[in-house]
């Protein structure tokens, strides 16, 4: 029985851990998208000899561009729950100058009589909104309504008059 740090016979706890996580009841395991999502359609549209900016357009940014490949962009995708992936998915473009030469991966460009056609939207133009008759509620608060402006002709008292009134009512108190 061979025994390295963290396995035995050939089953280390790094394989253990996850696993044991996925199965256990009760732990919320939340759906993981990594990646770009390159749908057919977005396949379809593309052609040889299109451009790097013309791509990035259709397919987005690469997920992967190699420093020491130039001419490879890779655009992976994997989703699952929890820590295993169920769906994989790969996608590769490759440039020669600034030249679309060949796609490889899960997705390929369809021939035109194998395409679902496309639904463009439909534009509808709303008219602008009328508020029409005004709610209960605002009737109720437009007829309720609270004076502020109190006596508008009459001047405030200085200090110097409050003060005697004030104390004129607390001998009257005692």
């Amino acid at each position: 029985m061979s025994e390295t740090l963290g396995s035995v016979d050939s089953i280390t706890v790094f394989d253990w851990v996850p696993d044991a996580l996925d199965k256990a009841p009760l732990i919320y395991r939340p759906p993981i998208l990594q990646g770009n999502v390159v749908t057919q359609e977005q396949v379809n549209q593309l052609q040889p000899g299109m451009s790097r900016r013309q791509v990035r357009f259709v397919l987005g940014s690469p997920t992967l561009q190699d420093v020491f490949h130039d001419s490879r962009w890779d655009y992976p995708y994997t989703s699952g729950i929890g820590s295993r992936p169920d769906e994989i998915s790969r996608l590769s473009v490759f440039f020669e100058g600034d030249q679309l030469t060949r796609i490889t991966g899960d997705l390929h460009p369809q021939p035109e009589s194998e395409r679902e056609p496309t639904i463009k939207p439909t534009i509808v133009n709303v008219p602008d909104w009328d508020a029409g008759p005004r709610s209960i509620v605002d009737h109720v608060v437009n007829a309720v309504t609270f004076d502020l402006d109190f006596d508008s002709d009459a001047e405030p008292e200085s200090p110097s008059e409050a003060a005697p009134q004030q104390s004129e009512a607390n001998e009257n108190t005692q």
